[in-house]
């Protein structure tokens, strides 16, 4: 490591005068110092732990946090080293400068170095400003480049109080950034995060709080900083709880966003799309018809889940004689409303059938022991499994059932999709039925995900046989070494010790579980303790039930814009959110566009003005005085071409509908082409858009909403001014004629 933090280019060497620097050169030795004693140290307690035995129960469990919690925080030492300090904050009550980084750090002296940026000592860092400074003089953010300081700033909150000693500048550290090039990943703007930013990523994670904001306001940094930092801050959300899920609107998104989490710490929170949630998801279509995508996106049809799987829960209504060794025993309906009975209102189908089925068995074994008390209930028990008409009856009365047939069987037998959705017209019915049932379409998630939950596993009622069935056989031998045992001691001890193994308790310790196969968990089935969802806007009724079924704490962070919802949103966040369930909602709104520059954004509110007069359109604080260009797509390769001989960084996207054209063969990763449905939440250098007049729906009139509008209705205009949005320098406009 080089002996000065500081590698400051030549244009800033005033910037490097030590009476500037020379305190922070000090405390980054010693935090490097400290460093490289915390890596030794976190290397021995890790190895410590993982030769540890292992236990059982709570103390296995404790043992993995411990390990995961160790192996993360080694991760983030070793991946920033001195670039975890984001910068420090000089209180006015004239006490030291309190650093702030990524994690918290305390020497072996028990000197705090660095304040974890969650923490509630370093909130000024993020909040001051200059109408309310909470308690600070100043506050310096850097700009590290390749683990070294190559740039930073200075903000004085008090007139005239650090003479000499502040490097102050035109602009913010992170107004200064906005203008720097995109990667494929998501830059690191912890360092820069704004005081409204931070006052919502530090709100109470009670009920339902809605992160409102237009294109470039950092919804999504907010988003996933806030789920880092609830992590921290509210115990009730760790791991043991059910810890956090962050939802994201597609899979571009996810490997954008993919390193920041990590980088703040936090390594256990589950990240995915609804996509990723049933298995299904991998290859469903887009529904093409959208009056059945409708039909499909409503609560109640979901709910309709509950009825179908109800039908395979009807117990005979006629009474029947069931043969034994010994003598015939009568099941009647009451027999089998009692163990139909045993199954708890809502536990799931197929998993409950075993608990029904030696429910049923208890029945039928107290009635034939009331006739016969001297067959064994045991044989009588033995016998009754094996009765051919018996196991037939009960598959009849409570059938295993897989999802995918449950939720196939809707659209291909109409009668059962009247009888559990009889709101539907019969025109309705007749437009949700098709060919094949296992076509499946993004509007069928929802449901087969409901399915999925409602019947769980289909393989638990065999599994449970199995495993009853090994036990049993296990605790046969068991019984058969404990009596040999008992028969050959001779000895005094033989009846008071050897025989104590006939204790059932005792006995059942001595049959090993260990080797039993276990299930696989879904990781992304919940419960979750907070759930984050970005792009929420988007979602339909049915879907919300995917994420309200996973968090039953109702914890949510709900991040959107209605004014870029493609199908419309004609509610309040509050009218939607409640109907769905949702009676705590807070609103958090963000007006300042961070991203989008000037020049881009007078073209683009226009586009969905004319559509939504209402749409909350955020003001731009930056200019790059590049305007928008227009041109034709034969000047595509020249343009891609020029664009990249200039830049030797920086991120090019092309934005159209398919077919798209293909980036040119030497653009490597910096060229991307993706649809206007798939760049949400996405931010690029220059941006390209290819005949946005073809953008949204194709439809048979041409509705318009005025002569600045391009594509067809609601979702056309959205797409474009999304499309549009994602620009952070340049964006161009090209048309095929």
């Amino acid at each position: 490591m080089s002996d000065t933090a500081f590698h400051l280019p030549d244009r800033l060497s005033a910037k490097a005068d030590p009476a500037l620097i020379g305190a922070d050169e000090q405390h980054f030795a010693t935090i490097a110092r400290t460093l490289e004693e915390s890596v030794a140290d976190l290397e021995t307690r890790l190895e410590a732990e993982r030769r540890a035995p292992g236990g059982m129960g709570q103390t296995a469990l404790d043992r993995d946090l411990e390990i995961h919690r160790l192996s993360s925080r080694l991760r983030t030492l070793r991946r920033f080293g001195l670039d975890l300090c984001l910068g420090h904050m000089v209180p006015a009550d004239g006490s030291a400068p309190v650093y702030v980084g990524r994690l918290g750090l305390t020497d072996r002296d028990g000197e705090r170095l660095l304040v974890d940026w969650r923490s509630p000592a370093a909130e000024p860092f993020f909040g001051a400003t200059h109408a309310n400074p909470m308690g600070l003089t100043s506050r310096r953010r850097y700009r590290w480049t390749h683990g070294r300081i190559s740039d930073y700033w200075d903000e004085v909150f008090t007139a005239g109080s650090m003479p000499g000693r502040a490097a102050l500048d035109d602009q913010s550290a992170f107004i200064a950034s906005l203008g720097s090039n995109r990667s494929e990943r998501m830059r690191d703007v912890l360092g820069t995060i704004q005081a409204d930013q931070d006052a919502i990523i530090r709100a109470s994670s009670r009920g339902a709080l809605v992160v409102d904001g237009g294109p470039g306001t950092g919804k999504t940094v907010v988003a996933l900083h806030r789920a880092a930092y609830l992590l921290h801050a509210d115990p009730r959300l760790n791991e043991r709880h059910g810890g956090v899920l962050v939802v994201g609107p597609h899979q571009p998104y996810l490997s954008y966003v993919g390193d920041v989490l990590p980088s703040l710490g936090e390594e256990g929170v589950q990240v995915c799309t609804l996509r990723d949630l049933v298995p299904e998801g991998r290859s469903a279509q887009e529904e093409a018809d959208v009056t059945i995508a409708h039909l499909k996106a409503s609560a109640a049809m979901v709910a309709a889940m509950e009825p179908a799987v109800r039908l395979y829960e009807e117990p005979p209504g006629r009474s029947m004689l069931v043969e034994t060794p010994w003598s015939d025993v009568r099941l009647g309906p009451e027999d089998w409303a009692e163990a139909f009975a045993a199954a708890e209102p809502g536990a799931p189908h197929n998993e409950v059938r075993h608990a029904v089925w030696e429910e049923l068995l208890t029945i039928l074994v107290d009635k034939h022991g009331d006739g016969d008390e001297d067959a064994p209930s045991e044989l009588v028990r033995r016998a009754l499994r094996a009765n051919r008409d018996l196991v037939d009856a009960f598959d009849r009365a409570w059938t295993v059932v897989e999802p995918t047939d449950l939720v196939g069987d809707l659209w291909t037998v109409p009668a059962y999709l009247r009888r559990c959705a009889p709101w539907l017209s019969p025109t309705d019915v007749s437009a949700l039925q098709r060919d094949r049932p296992d076509a499946w379409t993004v509007s069928d998630l929802p449901l087969l995900d409901a399915a999925r939950r409602r019947l769980g596993d289909p393989g638990s009622s065999r599994r449970q046989q199995r495993d009853r069935a090994e036990r049993a056989f296990e605790r046969e031998q068991m019984d058969r070494v404990i009596d040999e045992l008992v028969q050959a001691d001779d000895d005094a001890y033989g009846v008071g010790l050897v025989s104590t193994l006939r204790h059932e308790d005792l006995r059942e310790t001595l049959v090993d579980e260990s080797g039993r196969p276990g299930v696989a968990t879904d990781r992304l089935a919940g419960p979750f303790a907070h759930v984050v969802v970005d792009e929420a806007q988007e979602l339909t009724d049915a879907e919300w039930q995917m994420l309200l079924a996973r968090c039953p704490s109702r914890s949510f962070t709900i991040v959107g814009d209605r004014a870029q919802a493609r199908h419309g949103f004609t509610e309040t966040w509050e009218e939607r959110l409640r109907r769905l369930g949702l009676d705590r909602v807070e609103i958090a709104s963000l007006s300042i566009n961070y991203r989008t520059p000037v020049e881009v954004m007078a073209e683009a509110e226009p586009v969905i003005r004319a559509a939504l007069p209402d749409a909350n359109v955020p003001t731009s604080v930056r200019s790059t005085g590049v305007p928008v260009t227009h041109g034709v797509v034969a000047g595509l390769e020249t343009l891609l071409a020029t664009w990249l001989d200039e830049h030797d960084e920086g991120m090019v996207c092309i934005i159209g509908t398919e077919p798209l054209p293909a980036p040119l063969p030497h653009a490597g990763d910096r060229v991307r082409t993706l649809t206007p449905e798939l760049v949400k939440g996405l931010e690029f250098d220059l941006v390209v858009l290819i005949d946005p007049d073809t953008f949204g729906p194709r439809t048979s009139g041409p509705e318009t909403f005025g002569p600045e509008t391009f594509g067809a209705g609601i979702e056309g205009a959205v797409d474009r001014y999304v499309a549009m949005t994602r620009a952070t320098q340049r964006l161009v406009v090209l048309t095929s004629e």
